[in-house]
């Protein structure tokens, strides 16, 4: 695919994908951070009324990048569902193309915040955390060292300023030993990765944020990168 960027994480060749996925081309797995399916309809059950499209043009984005990479194994890395009663809201076209989507492939529900069970009604095994060789994907980052980390949660973002122009977009953030994905899901949004959030995640030396462009990822080193 056009755009992707190439990374080095604990050892392993990573792609980074302008959609927000990540390719492990020699382990044919494709990672997904954040989907955050039915936020709509969770919303709408506490009155705060969102287009209810989310769940559908989530699945379309994903199924495009799936189809391009056709991976044998994909890890989904928590908040997959905006709650646990996500799974049993989606109406039967959107439960029907994610069906297809996980079909004939080694699907992996890692365990988030917003949906710690398993997704009713749906195929795939959940998992608090799965280690493949000196990888280990979980939902949220631990902190402290931890290689091969590759984890959700935090939605990063970044913001660089060239020419008197400020540009914000998600990113994955990575310094070669720990990466985070940005959210795929279309309601979510992103938290840039100066927040203190991040404090104590990386080598702030070697920090990359892949910034997510239309077409291509856009490698920034961390001291150009600026707070909101």
């Amino acid at each position: 695919m056009t755009g992707v960027a190439p990374h080095r994480l604990a050892g392993h060749l990573v792609l980074l994908d302008p959609s927000g996925v990540m390719m492990l081309p020699e382990a044919d797995t494709l990672v997904v951070a954040d989907l955050h399916l039915e936020k709509g309809s969770s919303f709408a059950r506490r009155g705060m009324m969102l287009p209810p499209y989310d769940t559908g043009e989530t699945l379309c984005r994903l199924k495009l990048v799936i189809d391009y990479w056709r991976p044998a194994r994909v890890v989904a890395l928590g908040d997959s569902f905006h709650d646990d009663g996500g799974a049993a809201r989606m109406n039967e076209v959107d439960r029907t193309a994610l069906h297809g989507i996980m079909e004939g492939r080694d699907w992996i529900w890692i365990a988030g915040n917003h949906d710690p069970a398993p997704p009713e009604g749906l195929p795939g095994r959940t998992m608090a955390t799965l280690e493949a060789g000196n990888l280990r994907f979980r939902h949220e980052p631990q902190a402290g060292s931890a290689d091969g980390e590759v984890a959700g949660h935090l939605h990063p973002g970044a913001r660089i300023v060239q020419r008197g122009r400020a540009v914000r977009a998600p990113c994955f953030a990575s310094d070669g030993n720990r990466m985070i994905l940005p959210a795929f899901g279309a309601y979510a949004g992103c938290l840039n990765v100066r927040h203190r959030a991040y404090a104590g995640l990386f080598d702030w030396a070697e920090l990359r944020a892949f910034m997510l462009g239309e077409s291509r990822v856009y490698c920034v080193r961390g001291h150009h990168l600026v707070g909101d």
